[in-house]
């Protein structure tokens, strides 16, 4: 287990030095940062003094270094745009954007699990064909479109929830949250859906088919023979071998429900991370861009790293094959 666990730890690290090697790229080569800081009246000796002030003259390799040594204490410098430390800005935004990520997972999960489980056992009955004609819609409409059907119907139409916004929100500390205000979890309920209903239906998806195939081996059949009831074989035996994929598929899918959460945050004018990207990226604002990139990638090999753990310790299969090695 430890030799499993610092092999992932070195390809973690080595996958962060490429990020890092990326985003380096970006501030390095995408435009001049002398040029986006100052103004056009700015002289040429004050540009060159800014330059050797931010470290531009040194070589690559040592600016390289010196983005690396910054990075890991999360500093990357101050936004051209808003003229404020990034990591205060992020810092800021995250919550809204964790917030929103994993309501939707969680949505995703209890929600997706049981409808797959439902499905699989039950395939032939109504309510599995409605399930899964729901999650082809869910997967074939694209993000924005959903989100912008919900509006119309819930915020435009009937008037039960709004349309844009966080609500109201509390600060415990650095950290700001919506869940316990009224208005803060009613602004949460389309965004969550509307970034959770893709999630959920592949999930849904994933656990019929894995379900469909469990139920179907040996040992299943031998529970069977020996008299089990039903709610044993089908829970205690096949649902906890249908899981082992779902572990994966759902750790992997909760970074890319944080990564991708910037078309949910712009259609509902969501004060995250990924609008404030966004708007970096309409503005080169480069140092939001090179940390929105360097924070997505670390919560990225974090959460498949735990994947991997995870994986490791509930399938028995791959305790034994590193035994036997």
């Amino acid at each position: 287990m430890l030799a499993f666990t610092i092999r992932r730890l070195l390809q973690a690290i080595l996958v962060m030095l490429v990020v890092a090697l990326i985003a380096f790229t970006l501030f390095r080569y995408v435009g001049d940062p002398v040029n986006q800081m100052v103004g056009v009246e700015t002289s040429a000796e004050e540009r060159e003094a800014l330059r050797e002030r931010l470290g531009l003259n040194a070589p690559v390799m040592v600016q390289f270094a010196r983005f690396i040594g910054h990075a890991a204490l999360f500093d990357f410098g101050t936004s051209y745009q808003f003229k404020q430390p990034v990591a205060d800005m992020i810092g800021k935004r995250l919550p809204a954007t964790l917030e929103l990520s994993l309501v939707s997972a969680l949505l995703a999960l209890l929600v997706g699990i049981p409808m797959g489980v439902y499905t699989g056992l039950n395939r032939d009955s109504a309510l599995s064909k409605f399930f899964l004609s729901v999650s082809l819609i869910g997967i074939s409409l694209p993000t924005f479109l959903i989100g912008i059907l919900l509006i119309f119907v819930f915020s435009v139409n009937l008037q039960w929830l709004p349309s844009f916004g966080r609500g109201e929100v509390v600060q415990i500390g650095w950290w700001s949250t919506g869940l316990l205000t009224t208005s803060g979890l009613k602004a949460l309920v389309l965004p969550a859906i509307t970034l959770g209903l893709f999630q959920m239906t592949l999930i849904m998806r994933l656990v019929r088919a894995e379900m469909l195939e469990v139920i179907r081996t040996d040992y299943i059949k031998f529970a069977r023979a020996r008299g089990l009831p039903d709610r044993i074989v089908h829970f205690r035996h096949a649902l906890k071998n249908t899981l082992v994929p779902v572990i994966t598929i759902a750790g992997l899918q909760l970074g890319t429900i944080i990564a991708f959460a910037i078309i949910t945050e712009t259609v509902f004018q969501w004060p995250g991370m990924g609008l404030l990207f966004l708007q970096a990226v309409q503005n080169v604002d480069i140092p939001i861009m090179a940390a929105y990139l360097m924070l997505i990638a670390f919560l990225f090999v974090v959460i498949n790293l735990i994947v991997d753990i995870l994986y490791f310790l509930v399938d028995p299969r791959l305790r034994a094959e590193r035994a036997v090695h």
